[in-house]
Parts: structure tokens; sequence; C-alpha cells
């Protein structure tokens, strides 16, 4: 694992040892942030179920003025600001410790250009997830929330447009913007 572009490229991350987290292959992570290349640069990152935190770091080594790593799991949590340290930029991030939901009501009233939403595939937890970041109105006007799930898993997102899908594998990833 590794940060595939921006200020930070080629910078290793410390190898997630835990069976509970499944980063995000350097391909699939690359091939997102390529896509998303103008709407990182000076953008409000949030980072939902943030693992080992390599989605986040992306964001920030490609310019993300901002950025804000959610985990609920005290292992994913140590991970991430032990990658943070390792990288030199721990003070420049946030790192919220609590359950998705805690998260984003405490982030209610702040405003997000990018969203990564990338739960266990079978935690059931997509909707839900998507559902409260609407109600409490995270998303920015211009924003796009990124779902990273597995290409069997079929929702449908009312509230927002779905404006492009990959599959890579195993996952499919979702881009979604605010309906008009």
């Amino acid at each position: 694992m590794r940060v595939v572009s921006g200020i930070l490229k080629g910078r290793k991350l410390i190898d997630n040892t835990f069976a509970h987290i499944r980063p995000t292959a350097d391909i699939v992570k690359q091939s997102i942030f390529n896509k998303l290349a103008n709407e990182v640069v000076d953008a409000r990152v949030l980072d939902l179920f943030a693992g080992t935190g390599a989605l986040g770091i992306e964001a920030f080594s490609r310019g993300a003025s901002d950025v804000v790593f959610v985990d609920k799991d005290s292992r994913s949590i140590k991970l991430i600001i032990d990658n943070l340290k390792n990288l030199k930029i721990e003070n420049e991030v946030k790192v919220l410790k609590a359950s998705y939901e805690d998260a984003l009501k405490k982030l209610k009233g702040q405003k997000f250009d990018l969203i990564l939403v990338d739960p266990p595939y079978q935690s059931g937890v997509y909707k839900h997830a998507i559902s409260l970041i609407c109600e409490y109105d995270l998303l920015s006007d211009k924003g796009i929330i990124v779902v990273e799930q597995d290409k069997k898993l079929d929702f449908k997102f009312e509230e927002f447009e779905v404006i492009d899908e990959k599959i890579y594998g195993i996952k499919k990833v979702v881009y979604l913007i605010k309906r008009n």
C-alpha cells in the first residue's frame, strides 16, 4: 500500500494486519482520484469508515485543504494515526474515533466537497450512512460522494444522482451528486 500521486507520491503506508480492514487497492485508489483530480484540489474531504486512512491520505496528497478521518474501531484509529505520523501530516488533518452515526451528527453544519464512504461490504449501513449525510446536509452543493461496495450489492440512492459507476473485480465504485 502506497500513496499513488501528489506531494506524498510513492510513500508507503503501514501494512494492515487486521482482518476487519479491507484497504482499497492502489490501482482502484488511483482510478478514483484520477477521475476526481480537479475536485480534490482545495476540497474539504470526509473519509468515513477510514480503515487505514489510505483514501483520505491520497486526497490530502492530491491537494485537499482539509481531511477528516472517521472510524469507530480503536485498531483502525491507531493505524490511521500511525500512518499520519509516518507521513508527518498528523497535525494537518483531523481524526475522529466514533461510529459513523455519531461522527455525522457531530459534523452537522459543516460542508464537505468529497465524502468517501467505504464501510465493510456486508455491514448493511450504506443506505443509512447516505441518508444521514443527506439529513445533516453535509455535502456541498457541487460535492461528490464516492461509495465503494461489493459489485453484487445494488442500492438506490434516492437523494442523489449516480454520475458514474466502475467495477473493479469484486468491487463497484459509485459516484453520487446532489439531485437538482
